[in-house]
């Protein structure tokens, strides 16, 4: 199992792309500055930046046609309009960015919401983050981000998390998904947040199997993006799946009307061999080519080294390295390493000193055979 370290970490701007403090990494960030006056060649002001965002509203409300739902330009015309908005920039490395429903999948105890508070936490560190919360009860919460319920770990303020009151009544008329989106929405006009974490997908909407199900969800969070321009990472889980395949899109639970209307997506996978390692893949990008694909996972291992459970970054590494396939594979050929070394009179310690493993497994392989 080999994990690399690229340099091309470091020309991305990511040379400690995973810290408490420090994982989101890739360059995030675009100055004002870095943009120029095409007049006078100098670093634009916040003014003139506000003025050419004012500019291409007024040009778009332009473009609307009579009855104001469809909005009409030329090609040249709507690449003009691009051209005076702001890139999007990264919020997770290149797998989640400014402007898209992105959505994080993986099994069940792989470290889901672990992952998500801890990028929540570091773009709050520049943006107000709202984290809807259907997962966890307080204690549990408490203790991922304490010492044995002491010495809690100092979240920014800029990071809220939400969740649904003990004493919450659904109003007559309403269905509980229909007020619960209600309610999301009158929270983001309330607090002006434009990042959302929600955990999880499962939560918004029942039932998501059919597209008939997964069809109207989609439609709402994507018109909650393109109303209130939000940048939304959505949790979901995947089913039980086969350890020993790589991750597909065909992984996350329920219709594939989710993958179909989400912007990017991205998945944990868990090593089986080691059940502190991790490995991240993306699945789907549509501001970036596809990066951390099967030959190039994130590697991390899930610590807490202090007060704080976070996904600690190794390096890189390939997924099949950390499918089941290859335990068996490295079982079967220690099993016959032992066999050919007990046969040649190896003792159990000098076969266990040969191969770097411990003399009762040894023993244990022997007494199998």
């Amino acid at each position: 199992m080999t994990i690399r370290c690229d340099e091309h970490d470091e020309k991305r701007g990511c040379s400690v792309p995973f810290t408490r403090h420090n994982f989101v990494s890739e360059k995030t960030d675009i100055v004002m500055n870095e943009q120029q006056n095409k007049k006078t060649g100098k670093p634009i002001t916040m003014a003139e930046f506000e003025n050419e965002q004012k500019d291409m509203i007024a040009s778009m409300d332009r473009a609307r046609d009579d009855d104001g739902f469809f909005m009409i330009k030329s090609i040249n015309g709507w690449l003009e309009v691009a051209k005076h908005t702001a890139a999007p920039r990264q919020l997770f490395r290149e797998l989640w960015h400014e402007g898209e429903v992105c959505i994080l999948f993986a099994d069940t105890n792989t470290g889901k919401s672990i992952l998500a508070v801890q990028i929540g936490e570091q773009i709050s560190a520049e943006h107000l983050v709202l984290y809807f919360d259907f997962e966890l009860s307080v204690k549990q919460f408490e203790t991922r981000y304490a010492n044995n319920y002491n010495n809690h770990y100092r979240f920014s303020e800029n990071i809220k998390r939400i969740v649904i009151s003990p004493d919450a009544e659904i109003p007559e008329g309403w269905l509980f998904e229909e007020y619960l989106n209600d309610r999301m929405e009158r929270a983001i006009i309330k607090t002006g947040a434009k990042i959302l974490i929600i955990d999880n997908l499962t939560y918004l909407r029942q039932e998501t199997e059919q597209a008939k199900d997964a069809l109207p969800l989609m439609k709402q969070l994507k018109m909650l993006k393109n109303k209130h321009n939000l940048s939304i990472l959505c949790l979901a889980h995947t089913p039980k799946r086969d350890m020993s395949k790589p991750i597909t899109r065909n992984d996350l639970q329920g219709s594939k009307m989710l993958m179909n209307f989400c912007d990017s997506a991205f998945s944990i996978g868990e090593s089986a061999s080691d059940n502190t390692m991790r490995y991240i893949k993306q699945i789907k990008a549509r501001n970036t080519e596809v990066i951390y694909d099967s030959n190039n996972v994130i590697v991390a291992r899930i610590v807490k080294p202090d007060n704080f459970l976070c996904f600690e970054f190794m390096g890189y590494g390939k997924e099949r390295d950390y499918l089941k396939q290859n335990v068996n594979e490295e079982k079967e050929e220690l099993k016959k390493n032992v066999l050919e070394l007990h046969q040649r009179g190896k003792s159990l310690r000098e076969i266990a000193e040969e191969l770097g493993i411990h003399f009762t497994t040894v023993g244990k392989i022997l007494r199998k055979r």
